[in-house]
């Protein structure tokens, strides 16, 4: 096994996987959600992987398949194994706890205090407070204190949620990049945009639990870490079924996981942003751009 193939593999997957660090740092220090942004280049993704998965990687397994088995064996084989990687993915996320469900977006403007609405109960509280109502205080604090052990708790299960969400896609990245170091680039750079959202959707209600920007930065880093342990999870597929055949059935599960992916989560993500048009202009460029980007490496 090529020793820089592999270095190569394992640092894009970490570099994907730590992009949730950089929706904590954008949730500090963005004053707005940049919906447009956002909404395109989860579309971009969303085009990338598609794209890809039919393209490239699941015509890849039907080729592997064929070289072991006829024609007809073969197409069915990857199909089922296609199936079996949107069915693995779809487990994944029925099994995650609701109350840390990562399709559950956060806006950087929920970072600020002075942007929460003044008429919710906790602002209410302050006014009391200010008015010189003790007993109301009172409640006010302990109001807060059970508000945030429950946002800590939200923070937590966030976190987890994506963690155990993302470890498919470390396989994913790091497949990718040991079969072709183009595709591989691709797939890295669609799902490190995939997760800066998911970076602010740990960092903000972590920051609000303790009000530590350190805590809840730390938070979204460690919620990516779970991609490169896909990649070692990856690196052991390859050393134990190191054949053409066990290749096949991989690669076709791997495209079918992104699939799963840019329809479960990028496109609804891009939609919940409120720009339908933007999120498809994007998907359409991600498609056109990384089509072009084949043609002229391949």
């Amino acid at each position: 096994m090529d020793s820089s193939r592999l270095l190569f593999a394992f640092g894009i997957t970490l570099f994907a996987g730590l992009a949730t660090g950089i929706g904590g740092l954008i949730a500090f220090f963005a004053k707005r959600t940049k919906t447009t942004f956002l909404a395109f280049s989860l579309g971009f993704s969303a085009g990338v992987m598609i794209f890809i998965s039919f393209t490239e990687i699941l015509t890849g397994a039907g080729d592997i398949m064929r070289q072991n088995y006829d024609a007809n064996t073969a197409a069915w084989l990857t199909f089922i194994a296609f199936v079996a990687g949107i069915g693995l993915s779809a487990a994944i996320d029925k099994i995650l706890p609701s109350e840390g469900n990562p399709h559950e977006l956060k806006r950087v403007e929920q970072m600020h205090p002075e942007s929460r609405d003044p008429d919710k109960p906790e602002c209410q509280g302050r006014k009391n407070q200010n008015r010189g109502g003790h007993d109301t205080g009172n409640q006010n604090r302990r109001g807060h204190s059970i508000r945030d052990r429950k946002l800590m708790r939200i923070g937590t299960f966030t976190a987890i949620a994506i963690g155990v969400h993302n470890f498919p896609e470390g396989i994913a990245t790091f497949m990718s990049a040991m079969s072709d170091v183009t595709v591989g680039i691709s797939i890295a750079v669609a799902v490190a945009i995939h997760n800066v959202p998911e970076g602010i959707a740990v960092s903000v209600p972590v920051y609000y639990a303790t009000g530590s920007r350190r805590k809840a930065l730390a938070w979204s880093v460690l919620s990516g870490f779970s991609e490169p342990i896909g990649a070692l999870a990856g690196y052991f597929i390859l050393t134990l079924f190191n054949t053409g055949i066990s290749l096949g059935y991989v690669f076709a599960m791997v495209a079918g996981i992104m699939v799963y992916i840019s329809f479960d989560e990028l496109l609804p993500a891009a939609h919940k942003y409120g720009k339908h048009h933007v999120a498809i202009y994007g998907l359409i460029s991600g498609m056109i751009m990384i089509g072009i980007s084949l043609i002229l490496l391949g």
